[in-house]
């Protein structure tokens, strides 16, 4: 066997070592775009807004959610509840420095609308202008969608 120096190298010096295909450059991980809405789902009136903080303002914090079920004599009706904490998919709209949720069930049912606070000698309630209603019952408690 001839010495290390005498040696002939498998790869002369004038030749390329081909180590394969250049390994693609990193690929840095995107953030999913956040999509924000222009305009909110539901307005509120001035009245509503002094309503709500004087309902929210109490010794546990809550949050007011916005639903719409299925009752009444045109077939559906607003819903409003106390929660602590938005669901998943509750659509959470803030105006005036007031947080009011709508369940994700009744965003198109809702979408649009504008929230007042109305007072009158017999009654105290919120009241619902809604551009999709197509139908209401003569009281005005439930309404119904084209």
């Amino acid at each position: 066997m001839k010495p290390l120096s005498q040696r002939t190298p498998a790869i002369s010096p004038n030749e390329t070592s081909v180590a394969g295909p250049k390994p693609p450059p990193p690929v840095t991980p995107r953030k999913a775009p956040t999509l924000k809405a222009s305009k909110a789902a539901i307005t509120l009136t001035p009245g509503a807004v002094v309503r709500l903080k004087g309902l929210l303002s109490g010794p546990t914090p809550q949050l007011i959610r916005i639903g719409v079920k299925n009752k009444g004599c045109a077939g559906m009706s607003y819903h409003l509840e106390y929660v602590e904490k938005p669901g998943k998919f509750d659509e959470v709209v803030e105006q005036d420095g007031v947080k009011v949720l709508i369940d994700s069930k009744a965003l198109f049912s809702i979408i649009g609308s504008e929230m007042d606070w109305k007072e009158d000698r017999i009654s105290a309630k919120f009241a619902f202008t809604n551009p999709n209603v197509t139908d209401a019952c003569g009281c005005g408690e439930s309404f119904t969608l084209g």
